[in-house]
């Protein structure tokens, strides 16, 4: 094995570790801490207006079919019963733009799961008794729920989830990988997942004098406003949507879901207040998830670990309600220097329910498989791993051939390598104990793209000295907020403790969703121009300010309207010590470290709570978490926390995060990058790299269990 010192790159820009001292770099604790520790913050479901009713929704039992009859007098005759919707008396809805939000409509049951009634009532206890109480008969029909490479429907999509081409190719990857002189060809899978954030899915919804508002767990209540708008056939000042306080979302939140029409469903129906929870046992089934994967790689080397050809192939489901494909291929043009290269995506569309956003969509599965590869073809030509992605680090973007804006992914690499004590490192698996435990340390590199949308802003000064930022964005516990704040600070030259933020309210200057790691980039950019804008207008003006104050107003859908000529993305390098429990099989991870170059870090205490939760979430996925489709009853069988087992407090080590400060000026004003999702994309494969490490035994199928891994220690001594 090479133990030659790691070689640098000159990647473009200069990486820098210090911070400059502005409000916008400096560490700054959340704006809403205080609420949420003492509980006065208020989520979706904490808003009870008077006379509110409570719903309970009713799924379907059925893998596929068509309602026949419903059956509801011993529900309506139960205490505080109110009503009972179906497709029989439910208001009737415009076309949605997402078909998943037909809801109630007709009788078709395209999924387990799916809603075929909800109940009200006057209390929640009352709301489940009747749903309970509610009796369905079905016509089935023959459903389908098996992901299998060879199925006979599988189909190349037009394009993949961000608008991505299906397929890539470049140069001559058949015969590039025939005539290499190192090869490796392997199948990695990946189950479907589950966002799970810790506040349910919710609504409370209310109608007065035509006026529909409704709190929402949601990751954008501009996108909620306008869908529900639509739906009803309402102009979109006739509908105010608050998502003030999100517990979560991970991506299930990113678009509106089933809560917040079923809500105002039934509020325009009774002509009372709603307020609906879904029950979290049903949340698999209606709001989203992450689609299982069959991904085989395929790398051709020389000796001495120059890749000359890669080929990245994905096989994944999608429902009959709507196509949504993962796009797990994508990284692979992203990565390494490769003249010849094949990426594609065949997706078949099952009885299943609709998968979406989760977490790193796209980029946390198919870095996954890609970086387990290249970790195997480094210990078949026996080179370190580290040396061996330095080799193939790109010039420029491999697929587009367009310069990175900034690219510090070696930085992360040999940063990463001192601050985890990488070398020496014996590349023998199964050699190194800690008592009776087998050790081992593995490596991944990530990436993620920087995605922007436009978004408006308003800034106001008022004649106090005080200043006033307004801007629809949502925090789903990122610290949002605050953020907002030190940008808005920083372009005005004045402290945080001037400056009120507003967010969370379609009443408010729209701004797109919370999704894509584009937040805090897209809001940030709007409220920069509008905040600059105003600084200027202040420093124009002569004598006191008017006693209303001045605003100005800003909006960035110009600036962003045309494509970058650069390549712009996050990277990353995780790194995981594990220790294996020879007769249990267990895995523990013992130590993780990531280090990231990411833009500009706005807030350090913030950004490093963002890293740790990925990281933790990559965990997660690597040990703990995976779900499985009944292929009898065409559900999903873990269905909610004693089911899925997500990573808990004994189950999380020590975590260290870092990075290199970018200077970035092809981004937006502030030099940013999103940061919500690089900290889940490497760390399952660092895991799965580390557990191969330790034990000899490469397993490429995820959650890394025990029942898989003990099988193969009985050699193991």
């Amino acid at each position: 094995m090479s133990q030659d010192p790691l070689p640098s790159a000159n990647p473009g820009p200069t990486a820098t570790r210090s911070a400059p001292a502005s409000p916008a770099g400096a560490s700054v604790a959340r704006r809403e801490g205080r609420e949420k520790v003492t509980g006065t913050a208020r989520y979706a479901a904490e808003h009870t207006p008077p006379g509110c009713a409570y719903a309970w929704p009713v799924p379907a039992t059925i893998g596929r079919g068509r309602v026949l009859a419903f059956d509801t007098r011993a529900a309506l005759a139960l205490p505080g019963a109110c009503t009972v919707l179906t497709h029989e008396n439910a208001p009737c809805l415009a076309p949605p733009d997402d078909p998943a939000l037909e809801l109630l409509q007709n009788d078709r049951v395209p999924h387990h799961g799916w809603y075929v009634a909800l109940a009200v009532a006057d209390t929640l206890e009352a709301a489940r008794a009747v749903a309970a109480a509610i009796r369905v008969t079905y016509e089935t029909e023959t459903h389908d729920v098996r992901l299998t490479a060879g199925h006979p429907h599988l189909y190349t999509p037009e394009s993949v989830n961000g608008g991505y081409p299906a397929t890539s190719e470049h140069g001559d990857f058949d015969g590039a990988f025939a005539a290499a002189p190192a090869t490796l060809d392997a199948t990695y899978t990946v189950p479907p997942l589950h966002n799970h954030p810790m506040e349910p899915h919710a609504a409370t919804a209310l109608w007065k004098d035509g006026h529909l508002t409704v709190h929402d767990s949601s990751q954008g209540a501009t996108l909620v406003r306008d869908e529900l708008a639509a739906l009803f056939g309402l102009g979109k000042d006739e509908v105010t949507v608050v998502s003030e306080h999100v517990g979560g979302g991970f991506g299930c939140k990113g678009t509106p879901r089933p809560q917040a029409v079923l809500a105002a469903m039934a509020a325009r129906y009774t002509g009372r207040p709603v307020k609906l929870a879904l029950p979290r046992r049903q949340l698999a089934a209606v709001v989203g998830h992450r689609a299982p994967t069959l991904q085989r790689v395929r790398l051709g080397a020389t000796h001495d670990g120059v890749l000359t050809a890669l080929a990245h192939e994905v096989a994944t489901h999608t429902s009959t309600v709507k196509e949504f494909v993962e796009q797990a291929a994508v990284p692979a043009r992203v990565m390494y220097a490769a003249p010849h290269s094949r990426t594609g995506h065949r997706v078949v569309a099952l009885d299943v329910p609709s998968p979406s956003w989760m977490r790193a969509p796209g980029e946390a599965p198919g870095m996954f498989a890609l970086e387990s590869a290249v970790d195997e073809l480094a210990v078949l030509l026996d080179i370190d791993p580290i040396d061996l992605r330095v080799r193939n680090e790109p010039g420029t973007e491999p697929d587009s051939g367009r310069p990175f804006s900034s690219r510090h992914l070696v930085d992360c690499l040999q940063d990463g390598a001192r601050r985890f004590g990488w070398l020496p490192r014996d590349p023998r698996p199964a050699v190194r104990r800690a008592g009776g435990l087998l050790v081992g340390t593995g490596v991944a590199a990530a990436t993620y793209p920087v995605y922007l949308g436009g978004s408006d802003a308003e800034a106001h000064a008022d004649a106090d000295g005080g200043y006033r930022v307004r801007v629809n964005a949502t925090d789903i516990g990122t610290g949002a907020r605050t953020v907002l704040t030190q940008i808005a600070a920083a372009a005005l030259g004045v402290p945080e403790s001037r400056i009120r933020i507003e967010i969370g309210s379609s009443d408010l200057p729209d701004a797109p969703v919370a999704g894509g790691s584009a937040g805090t980039g897209s809001w940030g950019w709007a409220v920069h121009k509008a905040c600059t804008a105003l600084a200027g207008r202040l420093r124009d003006h002569d004598g006191p300010l008017p006693a209303d104050g001045v605003t100005e107003t800003a909006d960035t859908r110009q600036e962003n309207a045309e494509p970058s000529p650069y390549a712009r993305h996050a990277f990353g390098a995780h790194f995981a010590e594990v220790r294996v429990d020879t007769v249990t099989g267990t895995v523990r991870v013992h130590r993780l470290l990531g280090v990231f170059a990411a833009g500009h870090i706005l807030n350090p205490r913030t950004a490093r709570s963002q890293f740790i939760g990925g990281m933790t979430m990559g965990l997660g996925m690597a040990l703990t978490e995976g779900s499985t489709l009944d292929p009898a009853f065409g559900d999903f069988t873990p269905n909610d926390l004693a089911g899925y087992h997500v990573p808990v407090c004994a189950d999380v080590p020590a975590i260290e995060a870092y990075w290199i400060d970018e200077d970035d000026p092809h981004l937006n004003p502030m030099g940013t990058k999103g940061i919500g999702e690089i900290g889940i994309v490497g760390t399952a494969a660092a895991i799965a790299n580390a557990v191969r490490h330790a034990t000899g035994v490469r397993l490429r199928d995820l959650p890394l269990t025990p029942d898989k891994l003990l099988p193969h220690l009985a050699s193991v001594t």
